[in-house]
C-alpha cells in the first residue's frame, strides 16, 4: 500500500515520468536546446561583430605561432639569430593591428571621400616602384620599397585601394540608375593601368589577386553577364602571358604540367611541399619537429608555410585551418548580406572573395592542383605588407559589421557590448537611404506595383472639330437646326468618337431641358 502511495505522489509530481509520448516530447526538446540556442545566438545584432574579431584574432595567432617555428632555420642562416624573420613579423603585425583599429573606427563617409585619393596614391607607388634605384628586385620582380631593412609591397595597398574606390563608385553609380557606359568607366581603365604595372613589374600573384578583386566587383554590383565574361577573359589571358613571358615562370608551369621532367631543377620545390604533407599523416610530426624547413624545401616560412603546417599538425590542423577559413568566408558573406548599404555590401563581398582567393591559389600549388605563383596564404605566411594590408581589410569588415541594421539599432538603444566597451569604439551612424532608392524601396513596398516606369504612350492625331460635329438645337424663331454656343465637339476624345448613347443624352437635354 505504502508503494502504490508513492507511485502516486511521484506521478503527480512529475506527470511525464510515466507518459511514453511526454517522455518523447521532453527528449526531442533537450535535443532540440542546443540547436534552438545556437540559432539565438546567429540571430542576436552583434554576432557578425564577434565572429569576424574572433577569426582574425585566430589566423593571426596561428600565424604567428607558425611563423615562428618555420622560420627558425633560415634566420640563423641568414641574420644568425633564429628570431629574425619573426620579429619583423610581429612587427608588421603590429601595425596591421593598428591600421586595423583605425579601419574599425573610421565613418563610412570618410573612407568613401578618401577613396579615389587612396587609389591615385597607390598608382603613384606602382610607377615609383618600377624605378630603378627605388624600387628592388626580389624574386624576379622589381615590386618593392626596402628602408632600414623594411620590404612594403605596393601592389598590396593597390588592391585595398581599388576594391574601396571600385565599391564607392558602383554603389554610387547604381543608385543613380546609370548606364552601363557610366558603370564601367572610368573604373575598368583606372584598374586596366594598375594592372598594367603590376604586369611590368612582373608580378603574377598580385596580376591574379587584382584580377580577381576586378571580377568580384563586376559580379557582385550585378553588371551584364558579358561584361563578367569579357574581363574573366582579359584576365586569364594576361596571366597566361605573364606565366610563359619569363622562363623561370615558364618552367614553373611546365613543372606542374609534368612533376617528373625537371624534380631536382623547377619542380623541386613543389615536390618537397607534397613530401613534407605526405610526412605529417594524419596527426603530423609535433609543433616544431618538422624537418622541411632544415633547408629541405625552400621558402617554408613564406609561400609554403602551409606544407609545414601539414607536416607538424597533420592533416587534423590542416584540415581546422581551411575550416577557419571557411568560417572566415561565412562571415564575410553573412555581413553583406545583412548589410544595407549598397557601397559595404558591395565592399564587403568582394574583399571575402579576395581573401578566399588568395587561400585557394596558396593551398592550390602547395597541394599541387595549380602551378607556383608565388601567392601568400593571408595572416599566415610571413609577409609584412600582406599581413598589415589583410589586417586593415578585415578591420573595415568589421566596421560594415557595426552597420548592420540590427547592430546599430541594438548599439544606440543602449545595450551593452564588452567589446565595443572594451576597444572604446563610437556609436555606428544609421544608414540614411539616397532619394532614388527610397522612392525605389517605396515603389516596391506597394503591392501589384512595379519599379519600372510605363511607357509613354504616342499621341494620337486628332482633327479640328466642324460645325457638323457640334451639337445642335431647334431655332423657336426659324424652325431649323442652330450650332449651340460653347459646346463642346465629340472630336478629340480619347478615340475621336463620342459614344452614340452620351451624345443622344447630351442632345436631348439640350433641346427640351
Amino acid at each position: 500500500m505504502s508503494n502504490v502511495l508513492t507511485r502516486l505522489r511521484n506521478r503527480r509530481a512529475n506527470p511525464a515520468a510515466d507518459d511514453p509520448a511526454q517522455s518523447l516530447v521532453g527528449a526531442d526538446s533537450a535535443a532540440r536546446g542546443p540547436r534552438t540556442r545556437f540559432g539565438a545566438w546567429l540571430g542576436r545584432p552583434m554576432t557578425s561583430f564577434h565572429l569576424i574579431i574572433a577569426v582574425a584574432a585566430l589566423l593571426t595567432t596561428m600565424g604567428l605561432t607558425m611563423v615562428l617555428s618555420a622560420s627558425g632555420v633560415y634566420s640563423y642562416d641568414t641574420d644568425g639569430s633564429p628570431w629574425a624573420v619573426f620579429a619583423k613579423q610581429l612587427l608588421w603585425t603590429t601595425i596591421g593591428l593598428l591600421a586595423f583599429y583605425i579601419a574599425l573606427r573610421m565613418p563610412i563617409q570618410a573612407m568613401r571621400k578618401l577613396a579615389f585619393t587612396g587609389f591615385a596614391f597607390s598608382i603613384v607607388l606602382l610607377i615609383l616602384v618600377l624605378i630603378p634605384g627605388i624600387g628592388k628586385v626580389a624574386n624576379g620582380s622589381r615590386g618593392w620599397f626596402v628602408v632600414a631593412g623594411f620590404s612594403m609591397q605596393p601592389s598590396e595597398l593597390a588592391k585595398i585601394a581599388l576594391a574601396i574606390w571600385g565599391a564607392h563608385l558602383l554603389a554610387a553609380r547604381r543608385m543613380e540608375q546609370a548606364s552601363l557606359r557610366e558603370m564601367l568607366v572610368p573604373l575598368v581603365p583606372a584598374a586596366v593601368i594598375a594592372l598594367a604595372l603590376v604586369v611590368a613589374q612582373p608580378d603574377l600573384g598580385q596580376t591574379l589577386s587584382m584580377g580577381v578583386i576586378l571580377l568580384g566587383l563586376l559580379w557582385y554590383a550585378g553588371l551584364p553577364l558579358r561584361v563578367f565574361l569579357s574581363s574573366l577573359a582579359a584576365v586569364a589571358v594576361s596571366g597566361a602571358v605573364l606565366a610563359m613571358s619569363a622562363g623561370y615562370r615558364s618552367a614553373r608551369v611546365q613543372s606542374w604540367l609534368n612533376p617528373a621532367a625537371d624534380a631536382q631543377g623547377s619542380g623541386y620545390q613543389a615536390r618537397q611541399a607534397r613530401f613534407a604533407l605526405a610526412n605529417g599523416g594524419i596527426f603530423g610530426d609535433g609543433l616544431g619537429q618538422g624537418t622541411a624547413k632544415w633547408n629541405y624545401l625552400p621558402n617554408a616560412h613564406n609561400d609554403f608555410i602551409f606544407a609545414i603546417i601539414g607536416e607538424e599538425l597533420g592533416f587534423v590542423g590542416a584540415a581546422g585551418l581551411l575550416c577557419l577559413f571557411g568560417l572566415f568566408a561565412y562571415t564575410g558573406m553573412r555581413i553583406a548580406r545583412r548589410s544595407a548599404d549598397p557601397f559595404l555590401r558591395l565592399l564587403t563581398a568582394t574583399a571575402t572573395l579576395w581573401i578566399l582567393s588568395q587561400v585557394f591559389i596558396n593551398v592550390g600549388y602547395v597541394v599541387g592542383l595549380l602551378p607556383v605563383t608565388g601567392l601568400q596564404l593571408p595572416l599566415i605566411s610571413a609577409g609584412g605588407t600582406s599581413t598589415a594590408t589583410t589586417l586593415l581589410m578585415i578591420g573595415i569588415m568589421a566596421n560594415a559589421a557595426r552597420h548592420e541594421p540590427e547592430a546599430v539599432a541594438a548599439l544606440r538603444a543602449g545595450r551593452d557590448d564588452r567589446v565595443n566597451r572594451l576597444l572604446r569604439l563610437p556609436l555606428p551612424a544609421p544608414y540614411v537611404p539616397t532619394r532614388t532608392e527610397a522612392l525605389r524601396d517605396r515603389l516596391r513596398s506597394r503591392p501589384g506595383r512595379s519599379t519600372r516606369q510605363p511607357e509613354p504612350q504616342p499621341k494620337k492625331r486628332t482633327r479640328a472639330p466642324r460645325a457638323a460635329d457640334r451639337p445642335v438645337r431647334r431655332s423657336a424663331r426659324t424652325g431649323g437646326d442652330q450650332p449651340v454656343k460653347g459646346a463642346r465637339s465629340s472630336v478629340g476624345y480619347g478615340s475621336g468618337q463620342r459614344k452614340q448613347g452620351r451624345r443622344a443624352r447630351t442632345l436631348e437635354g439640350q433641346r427640351y431641358g
